[in-house]
């Protein structure tokens, strides 16, 4: 998983996976079938489950609540120091040859999930009247991922975690305020 986190899935090679693995070739592809397979798998073990992240965001008091705490998770997550900077599922088809349309588009459905995640925490939050009713759900949901996505971008680009904090903080000033709605 790190060695695809740090290279990507086209450039890293057996060899990269095998030495990172401490296995051979042939243990690999007898495990695996093929690095395609492998890297689906160590996605999969990236993503976690996703069941948790549904429950954490249900659980939270409200979703701008959930949606800062993610940022803020994915800030420190994305700058560790036991791992690549960055996100995994942003960083690894960046190149997307069409050599990787199945891989691009396994990570594609995950991000899709976790933005359904996302979604539905809101549509609670509008339906119990913690946002507008005018709010659209789907662009708010989709607004916050990519800037989930471009945190990591910037991670990687060796931005300091306390300015992708500045940012996140920055960016929940885009969160729909009751108050103009004229909700109390």
């Amino acid at each position: 998983m790190l060695a695809f986190w740090e290279y990507g899935y086209e450039t890293t090679t057996i060899v990269d996976l095998t030495a990172a693995m401490g296995i051979t070739a042939p243990s690999l592809y007898s495990a695996f079938g093929d690095k395609r397979q492998l890297f689906l798998e160590a996605m999969l073990y990236y993503a976690g489950n996703i069941d948790s992240l549904a429950r954490v965001l249900a659980c939270a008091p409200t979703a701008q609540e959930a949606i800062r705490a993610m940022l803020v998770t994915a800030v420190h997550g994305f700058t560790g120091t036991a791992t690549p900077k960055g996100c995994l599922l942003a960083s690894a088809t960046a190149s997307g040859s069409s050599a990787s349309a199945e891989v691009r588009s396994a990570v594609s459905a995950v991000r899709q999930t976790i933005t359904a995640c996302v979604v539905a925490r809101i549509e609670h939050d509008i339906a119990v009247g913690h946002l507008p009713a005018t709010t659209d759900s789907t662009a708010l949901g989709s607004l916050f991922i990519a800037i989930v996505q471009g945190l990591s971008v910037l991670a990687r680009d060796a931005v300091p975690r306390e300015q992708l904090l500045q940012i996140a903080e920055h960016a929940m000033a885009a969160w729909p305020c009751r108050q103009e709605a004229g909700i109390d």
